[in-house]
């Protein structure tokens, strides 16, 4: 029917049993259907091609494209999918489109949340290549679990298959993590400024560093301050970002405050990757996107040529017309704490363990999202007993990380990793401190885990937390819509992934070690 869709791949899908008519987070039916072809095509390129890296870079972006809040431009996804149909040749197998399509419920469960494991492997990948760093191991992984999600109807292959993503989950969030460092340096402790100075100023959001530094090389002489929000807050620990003195501060909180905050910025926003929302009046005239990002009536900045920077002059030009932005807040957050500057504190840390000083590690990293009842990890942070350090990484770190500030012997009790990406680091740590007190089995560390989780890149993150061996890992505020009872039943017996429940029982049960 016209005006119909079905996606249940993010945490808000209605009623957590899915979008009909139009997407909780803003796109419609046409833009559902389009992005459901997409994934088609996709599917139909890896049944009849052989990869390469040309045709993995194609896929990886086309994946990129239909994440939660990246593209809601369908004039740019018909283009991609009008590519990706004469990529697929002349006469492709002929598979069903849309979700819905396989009636099975656990097989359709199991294809999906490989699809959306495979779509959060491809954004880092993309993230990656824009930096110099690709791996062909990656780009046949992702052949092949396009190929399964199409075709296999068998739930062992299809498990496995899944765990495999996590391996290449690890293995490409390794490879970002060696693309950052090896271009912007190794994070290092950084305090960021939550005011505003008095010059004009250019928002940047998303993911994308490489963004960031060419805005900052070009502005760094137009009498303009740089601003990062929500996911780009990281960017400030890095030595070859914040080196320029015009990266004035962070303005802003998560990505679903964005339509109050973005009007009261005044200046140009730029959007680089996932995490827009449904633009607004009050500030349709001054957003741009890049990258995976678009969004109709909103002028785009084009890829950059080879050997070239992007031009973001437009931007430039109108930020020097407009006042300097709003005060929201005034103060600090201190982030930069990835696995190399902790590994410099090892010692700090492993005789705060010893003596008793940390009783326990909480990793509370992944996503922030709208609902109300994502307070709960507020709660949860707050009344962590003062013994207790929180490891943080993306933007659910914006629940806590101006509530919780104190510190246990110099050692802040939220230890900041970066963006949602950065959780490889949480895990890295973890693995490192096994190594440290001679542990057996990674689950023997104090070490718990209290995940919250919005969209396919969070998928992948948690597959790549399975793959590494982590148990006992509390998802939520709610688990995945395209679980169904059977294949939740099998990650809860196998991985005892387990749901929330209210803050003072899991911090009851997760001091307890349970």
């Amino acid at each position: 029917m016209e005006g119909k869709m079905f996606c249940f791949q993010c945490q808000e899908a209605c009623r957590n049993t899915g979008c009909t008519f139009a997407g909780m987070c803003g796109k419609k039916a046409e833009t559902a259907n389009l992005m459901d072809e997409i994934i088609r095509q996709l599917k139909q390129i890896a049944l009849t091609r052989n990869v390469d890296r040309e045709l993995g870079r194609f896929i990886v972006k086309s994946l990129f494209m239909t994440i939660t809040n990246a593209n809601f431009d369908n004039a740019v996804l018909q283009k991609q999918l009008d590519e990706a149909v004469k990529l697929a040749g002349e006469n492709p197998q002929q598979l069903p489109a849309g979700v819905l399509a396989c009636d099975n419920e656990d097989i359709r469960s199991l294809r999906e949340l490989l699809t959306y494991g495979l779509k959060g492997i491809a954004a880092y990948t993309e993230h990656a290549a824009v930096l110099g760093k690709e791996d062909d191991a990656i780009y046949a992984f992702c052949f092949k679990a396009l190929q399964t999600a199409a075709t296999e109807e068998d739930p062992g292959k299809l498990l496995a298959v899944i765990l495999e993503a996590g391996e290449i989950a690890v293995k490409t969030m390794a490879l970002l993590d060696q693309a950052n460092t090896d271009t912007f340096g190794n994070p290092q402790v950084t305090t960021v400024r939550t005011g505003v100075g008095n010059r004009p100023g250019i928002l940047i959001s998303g993911h994308d560093l490489l963004d960031l530094k060419e805005l900052l090389e070009q502005t760094k002489d137009a009498g303009i301050d740089i601003y990062t929000h929500c996911e780009m807050l990281p960017a400030h620990s890095y030595p070859e970002l914040k080196k320029y003195p015009h990266l004035y501060g962070n303005y802003g909180n998560a990505w679903h405050q964005q339509n109050r905050e973005f009007a009261s910025f005044h200046g140009p926003i730029l959007m680089t990757t996932n995490c827009i929302t449904p633009v607004q009046d009050a500030y349709k005239n001054r957003i741009f996107t890049t990258g995976a990002a678009g969004y109709p009536g909103v002028p785009h900045i084009a890829d950059r040529e080879a050997g070239k920077q992007k031009d973001f002059s437009a931007l430039i030009e109108l930020a020097k017309s407009c006042p300097s932005p709003e005060k929201l807040e005034d103060g600090t957050i201190t982030g930069g704490f990835a696995h190399a500057q902790v590994f410099a504190l090892a010692d700090k840390v492993v005789e705060a363990v010893k003596t008793g000083a940390i009783k326990r590690f909480v990793v509370m990293a992944g996503c922030d999202g709208r609902q109300k009842e994502r307070q709960y990890y507020s709660d949860v942070a707050e009344n962590l007993p003062k013994d207790t350090v929180i490891l943080t990484a993306g933007c659910a770190k914006y629940r806590y990380n101006k509530l919780v500030t104190d510190d246990i012997g110099g050692i802040p009790r939220v230890l900041d990793a970066g963006q949602c990406n950065d959780c490889y680091s949480l895990a890295v740590i973890a693995l490192k401190l096994k190594e440290i007190f001679g542990a057996k089995d990674i689950n023997d560390l104090p070490i718990s885990f209290d995940i919250s989780w919005y969209e396919q890149k969070a998928v992948a993150v948690l597959l790549a937390l399975l793959h590494l061996g982590f148990k006992n890992i509390r998802l939520g505020p709610t688990l995945p819509a395209f679980l169904s009872p059977n294949v939740a039943k099998i990650l809860v017996e196998t991985f005892d992934i387990k749901g929330i429940t209210d803050p003072q029982s899991d911090i009851n049960a997760m001091m307890a070690g349970k």
